[in-house]
């Protein structure tokens, strides 16, 4: 359902509805707003919101990364809905949902794409002294 705009040389892809995929893992927090194809709109992440080192994987690089990531596509490709992907089980995950919430975009669902093993590994030999 995208339509688009012929703007001088760019041309303007207007998406009403998108997917948000946050991967929130130990070392930084990355942003990704696609369409329903998955072709990416716009992204962010915190070492794209100017967040250093250890300070890219906190809740707040979390935050400013999703403000930047949905504010950009609100304003290029009006986007009204989205459907959240969350990955990895870390601390930016709950800051990133209820910043897309703080941002007045209608959220159609939550989904935890989080891989998961279906055979753990072997235990550890017992040491024998």
């Amino acid at each position: 359902m995208a339509t688009t705009i012929k703007k001088s040389k760019k041309t303007k892809r207007i998406v009403q509805k998108a997917q948000v995929h946050i991967l929130a893992s130990f070392n930084n927090t990355l942003v990704s707003v696609t369409d329903e194809k998955w072709s990416v709109l716009t992204w962010s992440s915190g070492w794209a919101a100017w967040f250093k080192w250890a300070r890219e994987a906190t809740p707040y690089a979390a935050q400013i990364a999703v403000e930047k990531a949905v504010e950009r596509a609100k304003s290029l490709h009006s986007i009204e809905s989205v459907d959240v992907f969350v990955k990895w089980v870390w601390v930016g995950r709950e800051q990133a949902i209820r910043w897309i919430i703080a941002q007045w975009v209608d959220i159609k669902g939550i989904f935890d794409i989080t891989p998961v093993p279906h055979n753990w590994c072997r235990k550890k030999k017992v040491r024998k002294l």
